[in-house]
């Protein structure tokens, strides 16, 4: 894997959709209902997407040649820091590009003199349930309903030390 890591830019918001869209497609699909999966958008997906706004919360994506095969963004002042989303192109899944993409989460929260981070994964999400605990992030318990793309969903929180 060559990828590089680097700030998203409003030019990238089409390709990292499509990133996004098809991760949710394979990795929710015995979470989510089929039809609302396949529903997905990847162009009105792109139109939420303000990477360009320094006020809003700072995505990252990996650039393998000029493909986008993943992001991730943080929200660097609520304290525990958060890491609102991470995924990758289910092409690349397995190749290290989320392991790099979570790294660099991390050290950024910790240059900012962030302690701790938290994160949100659909209940029954076992890929990703496996994918942090690895990392060293641990369950703490809490649930919480919520509405993601305009579906109910459970909640698991996850945290970590940072630093």
């Amino acid at each position: 894997m060559t990828a590089t890591i680097r700030p998203a830019r409003g030019d990238d918001a089409l390709a990292v959709a499509r990133v996004h869209v098809r991760a949710w497609q394979l990795g929710y699909a015995n979470i989510l209902p089929a039809d609302r999966l396949a529903a997905m958008d990847p162009e009105e997906r792109a139109k939420r997407y303000t990477f360009d706004d320094p006020e809003d919360p700072h995505t990252y994506v990996t650039d393998e040649d000029g493909e986008i095969t993943g992001f991730v963004t943080i929200m660097i002042d609520p304290e525990p820091a958060v890491i609102a989303s991470l995924y990758v192109d289910p092409d690349h899944w397995r190749t290290g590009v989320g392991t790099l993409l979570l790294g660099s989460a991390r050290r950024e929260l910790t240059a900012a003199g962030r302690n701790e981070a938290e994160l949100w994964v659909l209940a029954g999400n076992i890929r990703a349930d496996h994918f942090y605990r690895r990392r060293g992030w641990q369950r703490t318990g809490r649930t919480k309903r919520d509405e993601v793309w305009g579906m109910e969903a459970e909640m698991e929180e996850y945290r970590t030390a940072l630093g």
